[in-house]
């Protein structure tokens, strides 16, 4: 069983930034690919960024390429998410998962664990 606990949400104007963290239970972390994916209300669930579980592999939704950065600290079992350059669409409930068989996909389907998310809201 694996635990998410994501922070670091909040209010912020468009234009700024916010980092996100997931704290993950779990002897294990570095053997799980860890996402990242938003809900807006109304809407789907999508995916914005996934990581390896060594870090050396990324990939991101194409409208977050450029602005946001996933990162990973396997000793202190946390992926983070750095968001820049945060536009009003972009409020969401921000979620992590884990993903803990081969492979970092990018459909929510494919993720075992999630966190209970963290509230990102951008104002104009």
């Amino acid at each position: 069983q694996v635990q998410l606990v994501e922070s670091g949400g909040g209010l912020v104007q468009a234009g700024g930034s916010l980092r996100l963290s997931c704290a993950a239970s779990g002897r294990t972390f570095n053997n799980y690919a860890m996402g990242w994916f938003r809900q807006a209300p109304g809407k789907e669930r999508e995916f914005v960024a996934t990581m390896s579980g060594s870090g050396g592999t990324t990939y991101y939704a194409d409208s977050v390429k450029g602005r946001f950065t996933i990162s990973r600290d396997n000793a202190k079992n946390t992926v983070y998410l750095q968001m820049n350059s945060l536009k009003p669409e972009e409020t969401a409930v921000y979620y992590c998962a884990a993903r803990t068989r081969y492979g970092f996909p990018t459909s929510r389907y494919e993720y075992d664990y999630w966190g209970q998310g963290t509230q990102v809201t951008v104002s104009s």
